[in-house]
């Protein structure tokens, strides 16, 4: 199929969901609740003009950790002939301590490595919020709220020890501004401020909220990749403000389960278009969405719980064995620090890892790490017809 086909038959499945927000609510903070999503598109903004390339902004401080490590190497092919099953595993807002926990000590169990995008204002606090001057909002808006001290200062170690485990940080921006008042109307140049406001926030959070000088977490200059809040924006237009900055790969926008591809001078990692199980209806391999199919993102009673969970877990089964029979393209899976729906998505997913990824063909890996074999070997000459 060639790629006009394919990009039609894509724009079929997403007007047939023309009410079903991309992605959902933001992850709550603790200082805030969290907004309804809005599933009204933005309207596009102009055509961009390339930014003319900068050097990356310097750190501070040249010992901090990067936010992209990548420390293992996989092979080309497997005994199999195939290439690895890659299961890229990553989650939103990167907030709640406790789910912090919970993930690291489930990726520990399987050797997996993970992806954390992190929102800037759970390094930042409430008191100098006004220094976030976002598009079309106010001074110091923000729909994911603020950090207190105690969580910023939790969340900066924890990210450091996460980073040293292989995890990999990137960035989910900021104020996380969706639907039609959202940053689907923003340009390069505010996309590149906002960027910006994520460095500062990340190298200067920790020390604003101890009142005292606190080493930052990781260095922001080395983040490589990004998921856009609600995977909305225009694509082309933040897209080039990610090539400016040196980095690799979005994480954004729907897609199939087929080899990834550069677009707009970086990696599309997609969310994936799969069927929920049992049923024709068309969603993402994100939680949010699978929530959305199963009880249009309403509360479901606790009995129905297990049901629904066997449901999502039957839906990662069958896209694992769709890979397997279309030349092993990865895997990418989408979550949130939530427990939604009596935490139906994360223990199914929880289950998925922990069955998934010690199995012989498979490799959990971050974005980054994909991104570093993708590199070194290219995209396999294998193609996988949408459905």
């Amino acid at each position: 199929m060639n790629l006009l086909a394919v990009a039609v038959l894509l724009a079929a499945v997403l007007a047939g969901c023309a009410d079903v927000p991309l992605e959902g609510a933001p992850t709550p903070s603790e200082t805030t609740k969290p907004t309804a999503p809005k599933s009204t598109a933005p309207k596009p903004s102009p055509k961009p003009t390339a930014p003319k390339p900068s050097p990356p902004t310097p750190t501070p401080n040249g010992n901090l950790p990067a936010a992209a490590p990548v420390l293992r190497s996989f092979p080309s092919r497997l005994a199999n002939g195939k290439p690895p099953l890659f299961v890229v595993v990553s989650f939103d807002g990167a907030g709640d301590l406790g789910l912090w926990a919970h993930w690291r000590a489930v990726a520990k169990q399987v050797n997996a490595r993970m992806t954390f995008f992190l929102s800037g204002p759970y390094l930042y606090p409430g008191s100098h919020r006004t220094d976030y001057k976002p598009p079309y909002q106010k001074p110091g808006a923000s729909d994911i709220g603020w950090g207190d001290t105690a969580n910023i200062l939790g969340r900066t170690k924890v990210l450091r020890d996460a980073i040293a485990e292989g995890h990999e940080i990137g960035t989910h921006a900021n104020g996380h501004f969706c639907g039609a008042n959202g940053i689907g109307r923003w340009t390069i140049a505010q996309w590149t401020a906002e960027l910006s406001a994520f460095d500062r926030m990340v190298r200067t959070g920790p020390s604003l909220a101890a009142g005292k000088t606190v080493a930052p977490p990781f260095d922001p200059s080395t983040v490589k990749g990004m998921r856009t809040p609600c995977l909305e924006g225009n694509r082309a237009a933040y897209r080039l403000a990610m090539v400016q900055r040196g980095m690799l790969y979005d994480a954004s926008a729907p897609g199939y389960i087929t080899w990834p591809r550069r677009a707009n001078g970086v990696w599309n990692f997609p969310l994936e278009s799969v069927t929920l199980a049992g049923t024709s209806k068309k969603t993402l391999t994100m939680d949010y969405n699978l929530w959305y199919a199963q009880t249009q993102a309403r509360k479901a009673p606790i009995a129905q719980a297990p049901a629904m969970k066997a449901q999502v877990l039957a839906t990662y089964r069958a896209v694992l064995a769709k890979s397997r029979a279309s030349g092993n393209p990865p895997l990418f899976l989408g979550n949130h620090f939530n427990h939604w729906n009596n935490s139906v998505y994360s223990d199914a997913l929880t289950q998925f890892v922990l069955e998934t990824c010690k199995q012989p063909d498979v490799r959990c890996v971050s974005n980054m790490e994909l991104a570093s074999w993708l590199a070194k070997y290219g995209v396999p000459d294998q193609r996988t017809r949408p459905s």
